[in-house]
């Protein structure tokens, strides 16, 4: 799978250089980068695109990621990043709640994968038969003794013309010699091309209480860091204690459950990095060759994938700059799309060549870096809570978390300490957290809820509720039809055309809805065609004010100035020309 190919040594690298990079020279240094859920099944699709096809994956990868970046600068060249104002709350939320369940699911589904490696016997008082050999694998009959006959130098060569990165584990292929099978532990002789032997071939190999561990430090390290996340409005310690142990909960969430798990020392699974500074495969250096095995045609055969990548990146990129900007943060500086993506551009190809994770704006970090950020009011009347001010605009915290990220490359002999199932609980509370305040969940809420219930929203006092309801049961199908397109192998080549799809949905419900209605409920959405003025036109307008707000000036007409002020306050929030 391509996770063999690249793993945790090639994601801290992808990070510091990603990471940092774009925290420095970015438009909107808030956004956080990651290889987020769609990219990692866009690369899962890739990968056995290629291998089906017969081609060296990586370097297939790396023509794929330069026709991508000529895509995307093309796409920053003719100003496509304008096309965001398609982008409304509708397009927002399926898009964020489709990462957000990504990370759920898959937390879970890590955490209880645990038991594949870590089996629980649940018979216990049953006898084990482990009665098990390995023999050699039998490939003709000897003549004139009706006795097996042994090829083990052909089986040697089929082994060797493989990928000894998965087949040669224990490095026995070197040389000529042949393979001692009766020596050979039983779980890697089906790898050497031995056959297993005896009644308790089957049987697993349980191991005592990790399953239960691992499951209790998931769960632990949530609930810690959800309920450290809650201390921010609670009434217990002064403010600035409230507000670390908010800020830091991850991080001494993973501090505890780490330390539980190294004081009871049962074995659990921990992070699998290197200890030397190099990629996860023997067989491959930093940097990638792009032709490698490959036909020459494979230069083009990575134009439609790249085509569909270029798709995705703005889609991922684009949707999560929109959350980030929008008016609710309260942010002061600009947005900077087309600078923001045209770093990404350059990104892509460094991180083909070198073989890393790709790496675009992730919108769950993104969201619980900005909620990390907030700016509250430090003084409030008792039992009130305190008032949000904005967002803390900076790029100091995106360089160094990065920063500490890449150097912790060298840290190794720490890192391997942490256990697997303390970053799923990690992975699960950031699913959960970015949630929060998402109106599509409050109306999956208002699904189940009597309407004496219902909380005063809004868009309640204006939207009837059941026409609430069929907007949401819209989206939800949304939803889901992105999740199952992810999730079949078949179709899932679509998936960036899904995700566009969205924006489509949503022009099309204009047929269903009153434009009242959508703007309680989603944003408006733009005419497809703007009436602008030409610039003659507009300088001679601009003439003509001067010229009267000097008479009124000359004049003395205060009323008059007034009125011009409050409509050149309102003329601001409208769509300039």
């Amino acid at each position: 799978m391509a996770q063999t190919i690249k793993a945790a040594i090639e994601a801290m690298m992808a990070a510091g250089i990603c990471g940092v990079s774009f925290a420095i020279f970015a438009g909107q240094p808030l956004i956080i980068l990651g290889c987020t859920g769609p990219i990692l099944v866009f690369e899962t699709i890739l990968y056995n695109f290629a291998i089906d096809n017969g081609l060296a994956y990586m370097s297939f990868r790396v023509w794929v990621g330069i026709w991508t970046s000529v895509v995307l600068i093309i796409m920053v060249a003719f100003d496509l990043s304008v096309m965001v104002k398609y982008i409304t709350r509708f397009t927002e939320e399926g898009f964020s709640c489709l990462i957000s369940l990504i990370f759920i699911v898959e937390a879970f589904k890590k955490a209880i994968g645990v038991q594949k490696k870590y089996k629980v016997n649940l018979h216990p008082h049953d006898e084990l038969d482990y009665n098990c050999s390995c023999l050699e694998p039998v490939v003709d009959v000897n003549p004139g003794t009706d006795g097996p006959m042994y090829n083990t130098t052909d089986m040697t060569a089929d082994v060797k013309s493989k990928d000894t990165y998965k087949t040669d584990p224990l490095g026995l292929l070197g040389g000529n010699a042949s393979i001692d099978f009766s020596s050979l532990p039983t779980k890697y002789c089906k790898t050497y091309g031995g056959v297993l032997f005896g009644s308790g071939c089957d049987t697993p190999h349980y191991v005592a209480d990790v399953f239960l561990m691992s499951f209790l430090l998931f769960l632990g390290v949530f609930i810690i860091a959800m309920s450290l996340r809650s201390f921010r409005t609670t009434q217990f310690f002064p403010n600035i204690v409230r507000k670390t142990l908010a800020d830091f909960a991850v991080p001494i969430a993973i501090g505890i459950m780490t330390a539980v798990d190294i004081v009871i020392g049962l074995g659990t699974p921990k992070l699998d990095i290197p200890e030397t500074f190099a990629p996860t495969r023997s067989d491959r250096g930093w940097v990638i060759n792009p032709m490698g095995e490959n036909p020459w045609w494979c230069i083009l055969a990575a134009i439609p994938p790249a085509l569909l990548l270029a798709i995705l990146i703005f889609m991922d990129q684009q949707i999560t700059a929109v959350i980030i900007n929008k008016k609710d943060h309260l942010l002061k500086k600009g947005a900077g799309y087309h600078l923001d993506l045209l770093i990404i551009a350059v990104q892509v190809v460094v991180c083909s060549f070198l073989g890393i994770p790709y790496f675009v704006a992730a919108t769950v970090r993104a969201i619980n870096h900005v909620l990390s950020l907030t700016r509250e009011s430090e003084t409030s009347a008792p039992g009130e809570k305190p008032k949000f001010l904005g967002v803390r605009e900076q790029r100091v915290t995106g360089i160094l978390a990065f920063l500490f990220i890449g150097l912790s490359v060298f840290f190794t002999p720490v890192l391997k300490y942490v256990p697997m199932p303390v970053l799923y609980g990690v992975f699960l509370y950031m699913g959960v957290a970015s949630l929060k305040n998402v109106q599509l969940v409050q109306r999956l809420q208002l699904l189940f809820m009597p309407s004496k219930y219902q909380p005063d929203y809004a868009y309640l006092r204006h939207v009837d509720t059941k026409r609430v309801h069929i907007f949401t049961i819209i989206q939800v199908i949304c939803l889901a039809l992105l999740w199952v397109v992810k999730s079949v192998k078949k179709i899932s080549i679509i998936f960036p055309l899904m995700v566009l799809a969205l924006c489509f949905v949503r022009k099309f419900m204009e047929r269903f809805f009153t434009a009242e209605e959508l703007r309680y409920i989603d944003d408006p959405l733009p005419p497809v065609k703007l009436k602008c003025c030409g610039s003659k036109d507009k300088d001679i307008r601009i003439e003509n004010e001067k010229k009267e707000l000097m008479e009124i000036v000359t004049n003395g007409n205060d009323t008059e100035m007034k009125r011009r002020n409050n409509n050149s306050r309102s003329s601001t929030h409208r769509v300039s020309c």
